[in-house]
């Protein structure tokens, strides 16, 4: 009798072991912090030391509610290096109330509609003969295209910046960290 109860047991913890190990594998560090599949794309970012710039900037452009919204989205989303690579005073120009439009527009342009994972992003180059061409949300047009097992994404103004983490799973979305802020 005890050990009938005791294989029940046992396939239990196996089962909430692999459900443990599966969300595990889909969890991905960026900026030093744990991304959960099962939190929100803002959830996750604010906990990134290399995206405290993006984060100040999504809070300030006021696209914190549209980014934690069910969406899916896809993100392209530059690290604090990338946007210190900006001229001198780009990033504290776009953060003056002032500015809001201009970067909501910079910051919009850096996300997608929909969930494209690396694999979609790879089978959209392929279908387009090395190259693909996406619609952000802020309305223009992004390139993405493969270098050999990396992606690339060229802006309008001809940048190009590479996915340096790819497929960092939310439950809105995934997110692609870049090495450059794109320019509409």
């Amino acid at each position: 009798m005890k050990r009938i109860l005791l294989i029940p047991a046992l396939a239990l913890a196996t089962i909430a072991g692999n459900t443990t190990a599966s969300y595990a594998q889909n969890t991905v560090m960026v900026g030093g912090a744990a991304m959960y599949p099962q939190k929100n794309i803002v959830e996750n970012a604010v906990n990134s030391k290399d995206h405290t710039t993006l984060v100040a900037a999504v809070k300030a452009a006021g696209l914190v509610p549209t980014l934690e919204s069910a969406g899916p989205f896809t993100v392209f989303a530059p690290t604090n290096e990338a946007f210190n690579k900006l001229p001198a005073g780009t990033v504290d120009n776009l953060l003056k109330p002032e500015n809001k439009a201009t970067l909501t527009s910079v910051l919009t342009y850096h996300v997608v509609a929909g969930k494209l994972d690396s694999k979609a992003l790879m089978d959209k180059v392929k279908m387009g003969g090395g190259m693909a061409e996406l619609t952000t949300v802020q309305g223009e047009k992004l390139t993405v295209m493969q270098k050999g097992k990396h992606l690339e994404v060229k802006d309008s103004k001809g940048g190009i910046a590479m996915v340096t983490i790819k497929d960092v799973y939310q439950k809105n979305g995934v997110i692609h960290v870049v090495d450059k802020v794109l320019m509409p």
